[in-house]
């Protein structure tokens, strides 16, 4: 029998070379990400940054994380504030398609908060500048 052969000791030890090899890729992945929607640095940096992730994994993780790692979070929050501004931009956009009646922007707007596009807030906001 094959399972008779495999011992726990292995299979802890695959499971933790497994969870290892999960966090390395979501930290690689989050780099990449922060640096290409990094603003403040050029080309060739990234590209540099890019080459030291391929050739020096670790070390230049570990190098970006203390360099640049203060304004991760800030980037990520920037991405998700510009994201909100265009969708809140595209269902004012589709309220106001819907015609300069009050009842139909109202109706357009509930029918964005049942699909879930915007949240009970943005229609509140959306219900008062139709009616006002």
């Amino acid at each position: 029998m094959i399972l008779a052969d495999v011992n726990l000791g292995e299979i802890l030890w695959t499971m933790l070379v497994i969870f290892f090899m999960v966090i390395y890729f979501m930290i690689l992945f989050s780099i990449l990400a922060d640096l290409f929607r990094s603003r403040d640095i050029g080309g060739w940096a990234k590209a540099a940054w890019i080459i030291a992730l391929l050739f020096l994994p670790l070390i230049s993780m570990l190098i970006y994380l203390i360099v640049r790692g203060d304004g991760m979070a800030e980037r990520a929050i920037a991405q998700q504030q510009d994201a909100q501004a265009q969708s809140l931009k595209y269902a004012e956009s589709m309220v106001a398609q819907a015609g300069t009646d009050s009842a139909a922007q109202i109706s357009a707007a509930k029918e964005l908060l049942d699909s879930g596009a915007i949240d009970q807030d943005e229609f509140n906001k959306l219900k008062a500048k139709a009616l006002g």
